[in-house]
């Protein structure tokens, strides 16, 4: 997968995450669950958030890298889990092109396999999400960025 693929950004703020994690939270609210497995690393924090909004204590992770960047690449499951996921809930912070997702159906068969954004080609895989972008959309998360000086307009202009 080329960089070239993307053609439209979305960036995503601190407060914009926790506001769609928790609304993703009121859809999940009545149901009752072990556990929480995030996909790290971009389960970590929507797992966190999510765990303290519906009061889980237990949380462990998959650990998979498919990106160096914005290049996806192969797969490598760097830390799996001894259980099949009845009852635990599945959390990443998007399912893309369902290559992730397909290995960690594979390992957690059972588990509710939810993500705060989810692309056309994922979506399928997993049993709910908050919002859909498109496949061409680079999501730029709020831990990918920094807070740095821009110049003002005016100045540029005079350069």
């Amino acid at each position: 997968m080329s960089t070239h693929r993307y053609h439209q950004h979305f960036t995503v703020s601190w407060d914009q995450l926790h506001r769609d994690v928790r609304e993703l939270c009121h859809r999940l609210v009545e149901r009752d669950f072990k556990g929480i497995v995030a996909i790290t690393r971009g389960g970590l924090i929507p797992a966190a958030l999510i765990a303290r909004e519906l009061n889980v204590r237990l949380i462990d992770t998959v650990c998979i890298k498919s990106y160096e960047g914005m290049e996806q690449g192969g797969l490598e499951v760097m830390k799996g889990v001894d259980h099949d996921g009845d009852g635990w809930l599945l959390v990443d912070d998007l399912v893309d092109t369902g290559k992730t997702a397909r290995k960690v159906r594979e390992m957690l068969p059972k588990a509710h396999f939810v993500t705060v954004y989810a692309k056309p080609e994922g979506r399928p895989l997993v049993d709910q999400y908050l919002t859909e972008v498109a496949q061409d959309c680079w999501i730029q998360f709020p831990w990918d960025m920094g807070v740095a000086y821009v110049e003002p307009l005016a100045d540029q202009v005079k350069r």
